[in-house]
């Protein structure tokens, strides 16, 4: 695992953003796996202007959301696929049809769950995956006690999540108490995975997906065993591991490599 330590969010979203730019002049057509939440939003915000400066263009892209309420339509402001309307596809030169986010509104999510599947695999698989992190270590709404090999599917969210999430949605107004999510090892299946956290209050997330143990109580320690995965994070976030120095010093050395081999 990649870990990039950076003084603030704004420098998280920068290179965060850099990554994805880098895929779509690399791959023009590049599958890209996207998250909601507040974390993306600046990252968004850097794909947009480079969109807009014509640095890169997303006409020959397809993209995968990571999860979806259960019982929200697409037009309800807290869907997630308003969400990402509003915050990237509204703004750039993407053709809709091809942005693909699990179906809440589904008669039957079961069957909705083995569709989404079959979309990501038609489409080649996804080339990079971007992901937040919640205080519990979950990753999409796969909550602790996730199997570390789940496919989409139907989840329960955690009271924590629900909570934390609660501040979306007006006072009386139905918050959804499931959703539709990627598994965890559809994540992993992405071919570059980048996870981006901001805050103190991921600090206890990130050290235990860091340094921790490989398992289901926390979600993103799945991470682990992925070959090409980038944690992104602030120095509030990292404050809790053990070693930052030797993650900032193995960083650099792997920046001077990237530069001498024209990477």
């Amino acid at each position: 695992m990649q870990i990039v330590i950076l003084k603030d969010s704004a420098a998280v979203a920068e290179y965060g953003a850099n990554i994805f730019i880098k895929q779509l002049q690399k791959k023009a057509d590049s599958v890209l796996g996207l998250a909601t939440g507040s974390t993306p939003v600046s990252l968004y915000q850097g794909l947009i202007a480079a969109n807009k400066a014509k640095q890169i263009s997303f006409a020959g892209v397809k993209t995968f959301n990571l999860d979806e309420y259960l019982g929200l339509e697409g037009t309800h402001p807290q869907s997630y696929r308003y969400f990402m309307n509003e915050q990237l596809f509204d703004h750039i030169d993407i053709d809709k049809s091809q942005t693909f986010v699990p179906p809440g509104d589904v008669a039957n999510p079961i069957e909705a769950c083995q569709g989404y599947e079959a979309q990501i695999a038609a489409a080649g698989g996804i080339d990079i995956q971007l992901l937040g992190i919640g205080r519990n270590g979950h990753i999409g709404f796969n909550e602790p006690s996730s199997g570390l090999m789940s496919r989409t599917r139907v989840k329960t969210l955690t009271k924590a999540t629900i909570d934390d999430n609660a501040r979306f949605f007006k006072e009386g107004e139905y918050q959804p108490h499931l959703s539709i999510t990627m598994g965890i090892g559809t994540i992993l299946d992405a071919k570059k995975v980048v996870l981006l956290a901001t805050g103190e209050n991921k600090a206890d997330a990130i050290l235990a997906m860091v340094e921790g143990a490989l398992t289901a109580a926390c979600p993103a320690s799945a991470l682990q065993l992925h070959q090409d995965a980038v944690l992104v994070i602030d120095e509030a976030a990292a404050f809790k591991l053990t070693d930052k120095d030797f993650y900032k010093h193995i960083e650099a050395e792997n920046q001077k490599l990237m530069a001498r081999l024209g990477l």
